[in-house]
């Protein structure tokens, strides 16, 4: 089996009134290479005429960004030209490349009627190769998104990109990130096998599992080693978690706010690129 390095607990990090957990990076777990960050937001309930989520236009260079909405909704637009709304069950994965300028926010339905509220976006890093890739979008509604059951349909696995057993996730990853949300039944368990090498991303979003013989419960990011390769799962509960794993790019990580890049002087050059506009205008 693989082995559990640590177990670290997401820190509230709130944003105006949203309520927010980070689980990466932290004081205790800066990245797990290609995985960068990950902010959990709520779950929480709005109440009618509010303002909605709070990331209006701001730019972004050399890496992916995945969004699971769980509650609530998102409307996303780009200055790569993707616009979009997607409900509760869907997911958005943006690739950033060389830059673009993107808006998040919640539908004026949403903002008008309020309602239960909860999200979760993941930062992938994209490798030297990529960083200055074409930017894309792609939004998917719940239907789109395939799902495997195992145990008896005790277990969901909602496949994004990558593959698991033999169902293919629907959006194409540049780097062979693999990537699933998985619900679980109480009592319900699943296990896979992913090659040493590749680095895993494990984290409970609601309830509790065991995991390789160790209790990890919500808000828990579960770091492993890279010796073995099972991974066993059971739900102590009703639960729900964020599953994938990647092969490490092991290359220098310089980040600074929007932009993630190999090197300081790529930084700059990314904040004077969008100072010039090169990475589109918002109107």
């Amino acid at each position: 089996m693989r082995k559990i390095k640590k177990i670290h607990k997401a820190i509230s990090a709130p944003i105006d009134d949203l309520v927010t957990y980070r689980a990466l990076p932290t004081n205790s777990v800066e990245y797990i290479d290609p995985f960068l960050f990950l902010n959990h937001h709520g779950p929480q309930v709005y109440k009618p005429n509010n303002r909605g989520l709070p990331f209006g236009p701001h730019p972004h260079r050399g890496f992916e960004t995945l969004t699971f909405i769980l509650e609530g909704d998102i409307t996303h637009q780009d200055t790569g030209g993707g616009k979009d709304v997607i409900q509760a069950g869907g997911v958005q994965w943006m690739t950033a490349g060389r830059g673009l300028i993107h808006a998040e926010v919640s539908s004026e339905e949403f903002k008008k009627e309020g309602g239960p509220l909860e999200i979760l976006q993941l930062w992938f890093n994209l490798p030297a190769k990529y960083k200055m890739t074409e930017p894309k979008y792609i939004g998917l509604q719940k239907d789109k998104i395939p799902t495997v059951t195992e145990d008896g349909g005790k277990v969901k696995v909602n496949v994004v990109s990558g593959s698991w057993r033999d169902t293919e996730g629907p959006i194409p990853s540049l780097s062979d990130i693999h990537m699933a949300s998985i619900e679980l039944q109480e009592g319900g368990s699943f296990s896979t096998s992913v090659p040493a090498e590749r680095n895993i991303f494990f984290y409970v979003v609601r309830g509790a599992v065991k995991v390789n013989g160790e209790k990890a419960e919500k808000l828990n990011l579960v770091e492993f080693t890279n010796e073995g390769e099972e991974v066993q799962v059971e739900a102590l509960e009703e639960s729900y978690i964020l599953f994938g794993h990647a092969q490490p790019f092991n290359e220098p990580v310089v980040a600074h706010g929007p932009f993630v890049m190999n090197t300081e002087e790529e930084i700059h050059e990314a904040f004077r690129d969008y100072q010039l506009g090169k990475m589109g205008s918002w109107n």
